[in-house]
């Protein structure tokens, strides 16, 4: 029986002192994709799973190992979205997207779901960042979603960046280069991982993306997709490189980077962050252009990445990165207990709400402390400023507002108390 009080393996709360770090970075990814002109989509978090079958592939680990699927009371087999892309496309088809002006730039922000071995920044439920372009076939289209990734990357202060990518190809050369590899592989059978031998049969190019230590040597010598590319696929991932020198884009050919999804064609990439001092990616896509139409659309071209962004915050915090903390209140207020208590308290209730009405981060005690432990509380959420009313700043009119950080002390008129902290707000 599982424990009522704690989450399933793999589920990540995210708690007050931490969610500040998180809009902000969904702020920078949010006003990167307005400055490069790509509009939000928000889909369901499930799909029918026979989406997820004819795009991410039948034979990619995550349909095979990590999808959460799952049969509906009318009888339909449903899966949690594990990656953003299929969904945009569905949406891109259903709503006729595809019909207006292309290209059609999207981006998505929200959690994915994947059953595999937790590990550090890598959840059951995580959250995924990703850009789409439908319809752009060129090296151009590349390029821009490369240099979001690297945008929000440098901006963030992650500058130690380089981008890895490949090319594997079309309907017209892969055929070639998949039987190299089945040639190649074939009589080292023996010396793959189970995965890989089941691999040769079904899908032969995700041998190169294969992690087992077993498997690596091998892979030094396998046959090379960029060897094998026709004279167009060859040409797009030439002017591609061109377009990423002429903008000072540090990259590199991998010629095992092939990325884990079956429905990818020509450039693949990956933008790898070495500021750890070890290679990590930060991000991965590349091109699809046959994607959308194995889902029912017409020909459309297609390109873009998803970005993990547990990893990117768990990045800047190893790094020291200074990510903003929970809002401070500008003021608390702290009532002196007083036969005139009702009178008090709803002075202190009235320049409460209109401290926050007004924009301002306001507090005060709700449990009926003491007035000393009314401002130990204060100073343990750390407010700039605290002012105490009692029967006297009633009468008077005034209270005294003190800065917790120099100790000065201001007489403040009560009716001019939000005005007086407005004109001090950091």
């Amino acid at each position: 029986m599982p424990l009522l009080t704690h989450s399933p393996r793999g589920i990540n709360d995210v708690l007050p002192d931490e969610t500040p770090r998180w809009h902000y970075l969904e702020d920078r990814v949010r006003d990167i994709c307005a400055r490069f002109g790509f509009g939000e989509i928000r889909t369901p978090y499930f799909e029918y799973a026979e989406l997820f079958v004819k795009s991410t592939g039948e034979t990619s680990d995550i349909v095979e190992k990590e999808t959460y699927t799952f049969e509906d009371r009318g009888g339909r087999l449903l899966t949690l979205r594990p990656e953003g892309t299929p969904g945009a496309i569905r949406a891109f088809l259903e709503h006729g997207l595809h019909n207006a002006p292309l290209p059609a730039k999207l981006y998505y922000l929200g959690p994915m779901f994947r059953y595999e071995r937790p590990q550090a920044a890598r959840y059951r439920q995580h959250t995924q960042f990703g850009v789409e372009i439908f319809g752009a076939p060129g090296p151009e289209a590349d390029l821009e979603v490369i240099l979001v990734g690297v945008t929000l990357a440098r901006e963030l202060g992650m500058t130690d960046l380089k981008v890895h990518l490949n090319s594997i190809g079309c309907a017209l050369c892969r055929p070639r280069y998949r039987a190299a590899l089945v040639e190649y592989y074939g009589g080292r059978r023996g010396e793959l991982c189970p995965d890989c031998r089941r691999r040769l049969d079904r899908n032969p190019l995700r041998l190169l993306d294969c992690k087992e230590d077993a498997c690596q040597p091998l892979k030094l010598d396998a046959p090379k997709p960029l060897d094998h590319l026709c004279g167009e696929c060859a040409a797009h991932f030439a002017e591609l490189q061109r377009l990423l020198d002429q903008f000072d884009i540090e990259h590199t050919v991998d010629s095992s980077l092939v990325r884990g999804l079956d429905y990818y064609t020509r450039t693949v990439f990956e933008l790898i962050y070495r500021g750890l001092g070890a290679q990590a990616a930060v991000c991965g896509g590349g091109r699809y252009d046959d994607l959308i139409e194995a889902v029912g659309g017409p020909p459309t071209a297609g390109v873009g990445f998803g970005m993990g962004l547990e990893r990117v915050l768990l990045t800047l915090e190893s790094e020291g990165r200074k990510l903003p903390g929970p809002r401070v209140p500008d003021v608390f207020f702290a009532a002196v207990a007083t036969e005139e208590n009702g009178r008090v308290r709803g002075t202190l209730l009235e320049l409460l709400y209109r401290c926050r009405w007004s924009g301002l981060a306001a507090e005060a005690d709700m449990l009926g402390r003491s007035l000393r432990q009314q401002l130990r509380h204060a100073d343990r959420l750390n407010a700039r400023y605290v002012a105490v009313i009692g029967p006297e700043e009633v009468s008077s009119r005034t209270l005294r507002a003190k800065e917790m950080a120099s100790g000065a002390e201001t007489e403040v008129r009560l009716d001019d108390v939000v005005t007086w902290l407005s004109d001090r707000r950091l």
